[in-house]
């Protein structure tokens, strides 16, 4: 089975669209090193982009359930094994970069791993998704069954916690990405405890959801800075305010759940489509005096 086609072999608009959007970052990494436009450290600066591709299409790749159960759109897990399958890749190009940089000397690589807890943390998080990325193929699931399956893929969780730590412990100075992360992993682990525990979110528990994520994210934000920097802290929590220097990662975790949310609101649209797209199954009532054919 191609990447673009379902399971009968026939093209799947949505599932090359996806195969062709996780394309994109790493094609984007060759033009720029092509060009020359990856900085006096271009190795690094891969290292560094890969890295941060495959944190955010773990993100997008956790983020299809939710979507889902909003939108009543079964035919969006169709992609999740593409997005996952392209994590594994990016983490697998970024750590090949990171031997490249290395100077191919494995040795000096297992220790650095060794040396260096972030690193440690990093490696262990890659390891777990390659278990999760070789038993994605339908012959493992079929081999270990169902349940154990979704056991064993619930280790995505923990592989996400330990993938944000080791981004935020090697962002030395500017923690501004890792932040957006960890609120957007955040924001998407409330979600899967809100829906597992309440079931399905109205509109308004979606917004709400979303708005609180963003503002513990702007809480945690200037926590880090007034524990770190000794910064005050209603000085950086109104700094979040204050677009005139960036925007701050709060409004990104609340961009994100305002996504969820738009994408709640659009249900019933979905819904009224595909109803339209069925054909009736009404059998035509016939007038008085008539024959059926």
């Amino acid at each position: 089975m191609l990447p673009w086609t379902d399971r009968t072999g026939r093209f799947a608009p949505l599932k090359c669209a996806a195969f062709a959007g996780v394309l994109v970052p790493a094609a984007w990494i060759v033009i720029e090193a092509s060009f020359g436009w990856l900085g006096e450290r271009p190795i690094m600066e891969a290292i560094h982009q890969s890295g941060l591709w495959a944190v955010r299409l773990l993100a997008v790749t956790l983020a299809v359930t939710p979507l889902r159960l909003a939108l009543r759109w079964p035919k969006l897990i169709s992609i999740r094994r593409i997005l996952g399958v392209s994590v594994l890749a990016y983490a697998l190009l970024h750590f090949s970069l990171y031997i490249l940089n290395q100077h191919f000397d494995l040795a000096h690589v297992a220790s650095e791993i060794i040396m260096r807890i972030y690193l440690v943390i990093g490696f262990i998080a890659f390891c777990g998704l390659c278990v999760l990325g070789a038993t994605s193929t339908d012959g493992m699931i079929a081999q270990l069954g169902t349940a154990r399956w979704t056991r064993l893929h619930r280790f995505v969780y923990a592989i996400t916690v330990l993938a944000t730590v080791h981004f935020f412990m090697q962002s030395k100075l500017d923690i501004t990405q890792p932040i957006i992360m960890a609120g957007i992993f955040s924001l998407l682990f409330a979600h899967r405890i809100a829906q597992s525990r309440r079931g399905d979110l109205s509109p308004l528990q979606t917004a709400g959801l979303a708005f609180a994520v963003a503002f513990a994210t702007a809480l945690g934000e200037a926590l880090w800075y007034a524990f770190s920097y000794d910064a005050p802290l209603i000085q950086v929590l109104a700094a979040n305010l204050d677009f005139s220097y960036a925007v701050r990662p709060c409004w990104f975790v609340l961009g994100a759940g305002l996504i969820i949310y738009f994408a709640r609101l659009a249900r019933p649209w979905m819904a009224s489509g595909k109803a339209a797209s069925l054909p009736s199954l009404r059998k035509p009532r016939l007038r008085a005096g008539a024959r059926p054919l």
